[in-house]
C-alpha cells in the first residue's frame, strides 16, 4: 500500500511521520511541495504518486488570524480537502481527513456526538466544518476524525507556551469556562495507524466499509485553567520555574479576534465501539508527553 501523507512537518504530521511506515510506503510532504490552497498542485500531487491512501494533516490552524484572512483559510481547511477526496474517490483510494471541536458552539452543556448540529462561532470553524461537508458529499472511502485541543511539544502549542509563562511570569491568569479535551498529537496518529492496521490487506476496502464521520480525542474532558494546573504541576520540579500563582479568569476577560466554544467537548464512544479503540484520559496522556518530550 502507498501512503500519501501530507502535512508531515506540522504537530500531527509529524507523529504520523513516525507511525505509519510499517503500514506501507510513505510518502510525506508539506508546503511548498503540496500548497494545499491551488487546486491544481493538490490535483498533480495526487495524480503523481497515485497513492491507495491519502491523509491529510495540513490545516490553517491560527484560529484568530482566520477571521482577517478568510480566504486562505477556506482554500486550505474547506476546499482543499475536497479536493483529495475527489481525486481520491477517481483513484479508487482512501481518504484520511482531521477535523475540530470548533465546528461546535459549545452551548449543548455536554460532550458532543456526531449527529449534533454544528455551529461554528468563527471563521476557523466555519472553514473546518466546509472541509468536512467537501469530504462528506463526494464520499467514497474516508475518515472524518474530528479531535480537540491538539499538542505536541515537538512544536509550539498550547503546551509549550505555558511552559515558557512559567519561566517569565510570577502570575498567570488562565481562563477556566472553555471546556474540552488535550489530545497528544502521538496519541492521534497511534490510533490513526491503529484503524488503518484493522484492514489488514486492503486497508481501503475495509476505509470503503466503515466510512464516515468520527470523534476522535483523549480521554475525559478539563477546562483550561485545570489543564494549565497539570502542566505546571507535571513541570514543578525544574529549577528555573518561576511561576507562583495561577488565577482563574473568564473568556471575556481577554480580547481575541475569534469566539472559542466554551463547552465543546467530544463524546468518542461512536469510534470506540467500531474500532475497539479509546485514547486513554488526557491526563495520563498529558504525564507521558512531557515525560518522553525535551523542555
Amino acid at each position: 500500500m502507498k501512503i500519501l501523507l501530507l502535512g508531515n512537518t506540522g504537530q500531527l504530521g509529524w507523529e504520523l511521520n513516525r507511525t505509519l511506515p510499517t503500514l506501507g510506503e510513505l510518502v510525506a510532504m508539506d508546503f511548498p511541495q503540496i500548497d494545499m490552497s491551488d487546486p491544481n498542485n493538490i490535483r498533480s500531487v495526487v495524480r503523481t504518486y497515485e497513492p491507495n491512501l491519502i491523509i491529510n494533516a495540513t490545516a490553517y490552524t491560527n484560529v484568530d488570524k482566520a477571521e482577517s484572512e478568510p480566504e486562505p483559510a477556506m482554500a486550505i481547511n474547506g476546499t482543499g480537502p475536497g479536493i483529495l477526496a475527489e481525486e481520491a474517490k477517481r483513484l479508487g483510494s482512501a481518504l484520511i481527513h482531521y477535523s475540530t471541536d470548533y465546528v461546535f458552539d459549545g452551548r449543548k452543556g455536554e460532550p458532543y456526538v456526531e449527529e449534533d448540529q454544528p455551529n461554528p462561532l468563527s471563521v476557523y470553524g466555519e472553514t473546518k466544518l466546509a472541509g468536512e461537508k467537501a469530504v462528506q458529499s463526494v464520499g467514497g472511502a474516508y475518515f472524518v476524525f474530528r479531535t480537540s485541543w491538539v499538542y505536541s511539544l515537538r512544536r509550539p502549542c498550547f503546551v509549550t507556551k505555558v511552559r515558557q509563562w512559567a519561566r517569565s511570569y510570577e502570575t498567570l491568569r488562565i481562563v477556566d469556562d472553555q471546556i474540552s479535551t488535550p489530545t497528544w498529537a502521538r496519541s492521534l496518529a497511534e490510533a490513526t495507524a491503529q484503524v488503518i492496521a484493522q484492514g489488514r490487506r486492503d486497508a481501503v476496502g475495509y476505509i470503503s466499509e466503515t466510512s464516515g464521520l468520527y470523534h476522535l480525542s483523549g480521554g475525559g474532558y478539563c477546562s483550561r485553567f485545570e489543564w494549565v494546573k497539570s502542566i505546571l504541576e507535571l513541570e514543578s520540579t525544574k529549577d528555573d520555574i518561576i511561576v507562583k500563582e495561577v488565577l482563574p479568569a473568564k473568556s471575556g476577560d481577554f480580547s481575541t479576534a475569534a469566539e472559542r466554544p466554551l463547552k465543546s467537548a467530544l463524546c468518542c464512544e461512536k469510534f470506540e465501539n467500531r474500532f475497539d479503540l479509546h485514547l486513554p484520559d488526557w491526563r495520563l496522556i498529558l504525564k507521558l508527553a512531557m515525560q518522553v518530550s525535551s523542555p
